[in-house]
């Protein structure tokens, strides 16, 4: 069967991957002159399966309102007159309770959980090389307070055989030696062994070449203009020169700009684009510098280290698709990495980043089926797009191929808003 993946990130690429490795001619249609060049391109670099929730959750509303008034705040909402974006608001204030929550955490932690153990196999079956690492992640407190709800989050853990530890300042400070220059900064933390690190643009990159090698074809340099549909399928994708590319089946993966594609179909897809900013820098002082990544809670800033380099990443923008570089949101990443690692990287020398992640109210991203019945969707991972990359692109191919996914799959795909509703 011929496969049409639309869209060439992280996403994108590894459905290509398991695609082609199911028996499937697969070729990849993507805008940019190459993969992994917008959202992938230098996001957090967490493989993070046991730090993955969603961020609707019981008391985030209240949270949410102290956030807006912090001065070095981790969610910024710029004033709209679009109807979608209220929409998506109202949706996930409705996931904002506690049955729901257990419920959207338990679909993220079984498809994340998945996905690391799926790039496990895919690392050792290729050899691929991101500057990767497997010393876990450290979720870090300032407050009691913040302390004091770790039983919210393990509860899931322990319903899924998450392995984790919580930390006193000492054990922190095991866990990320730099951390002993600032410890008076921090009162304890949840670490999870089992998380990973790595770049996924270098990821998303090599990857490609393996699936060139794999005979799959890529037309970059190729923008989705919509799609044409009969008798309740997908007859092709319309590019911007006015050329059709037709196939047997169709995947769209192109993140935040999935639901204006689908939408011309009478489909609604619930998701909308959440913007973060990465500083990335080169490490100056080895034994200054973060082991693997920690997680400022406060902030709601991930600092990770890749090979010789530090990334800094965080920030929820509600700010449509603008990917203006606002200076307010470096200097939160700059105040997060001065508190804890201030000489572990030369901020002078840093990069400074945006990208739009595409965010469902629920925090679980939408894999599988569509309303037609040659169209499928593999987008809305928000912030785990990385963490889940290798596991949603197997259990698409499953889904495409006709066969049982190795993971329950229902939940993951769009219909469960048409339950909901």
């Amino acid at each position: 069967m011929h496969v049409l993946v639309l869209g060439g990130g992280v996403v994108g690429v590894t459905s290509a991957w398991y695609l082609a490795r199911a028996g499937h001619q697969v070729t990849v249609v993507d805008r940019q002159p190459g993969a992994g060049l917008e959202t992938s391109f230098a996001n957090a670099g967490q493989v993070s399966p046991g730090y993955s929730a969603p961020w609707a959750a019981p008391g985030i509303p209240v949270k949410a309102l102290k956030w807006l008034m912090m001065r070095h705040r981790p969610l910024v909402l710029w004033p709209s007159l679009e109807p979608r974006l209220y929409g998506w608001l109202a949706r996930m204030l409705a996931n904002c309770t506690e049955e729901a929550y257990t419920r959207n955490k338990g679909r993220m932690v079984r498809l994340a959980e998945y996905s690391r153990d799926a790039l496990r196999d895919l690392r050792a079956e290729t050899g691929i090389a991101y500057d990767h690492r497997e010393q876990g992640t450290l979720q870090l407190f300032r407050t009691q307070k913040q302390l004091d709800h770790v039983p919210d989050d393990t509860r899931v853990l322990d319903a899924y055989g998450v392995p984790y530890a919580v930390l006193d300042p000492a054990g922190c400070i095991a866990a990320e030696p730099a951390l002993a220059r600032v410890s008076g900064t921090f009162v304890g933390g949840l670490r999870l062994p089992g998380d990973e690190t790595g770049d996924a643009h270098l990821f998303t990159q090599r990857l490609a070449a393996l699936c060139e090698a794999q005979g799959v074809s890529f037309r970059y340099g190729t923008t989705v203009a919509g799609l044409r549909h009969e008798g309740g399928a997908v007859t092709g994708v319309v590019t911007g020169s006015g050329a059709v590319l037709s196939a047997d089946a169709y995947v769209a993966a192109m993140g935040s700009y999935t639901p204006a594609l689908l939408r011309p179909l009478g489909i609604d897809l619930p998701v909308y684009p959440v913007k973060g900013y990465s500083l990335t820098l080169p490490v100056t002082n080895p034994e200054a510098a973060p082991v693997s990544t920690v997680m400022d809670e406060t902030y709601k800033v991930a600092i990770t280290r890749l090979g010789d380099r530090i990334r800094v990443g965080g920030t929820a923008e509600l700010a449509g698709f603008s990917q203006v570089l606002r200076p307010p949101r470096r200097e939160t990443l700059a105040r997060s990495l001065g508190d804890l690692f201030p000489a572990g990287g030369d901020l002078d020398q840093a990069r400074f980043w945006t990208g739009l992640r595409p965010m469902t109210p629920d925090g679980t991203p939408i894999v599988g089926p569509t309303s037609l019945a040659n169209l499928y969707t593999n987008t809305g991972h928000g912030t785990l797009g990385w963490t889940m990359a290798c596991g949603s692109g197997r259990l698409l191919a499953d889904l495409v191929s006709r066969r049982a996914p190795e993971i329950a799959a229902d939940d993951l795909a769009l219909g469960r808003y048409r339950r909901a509703a």
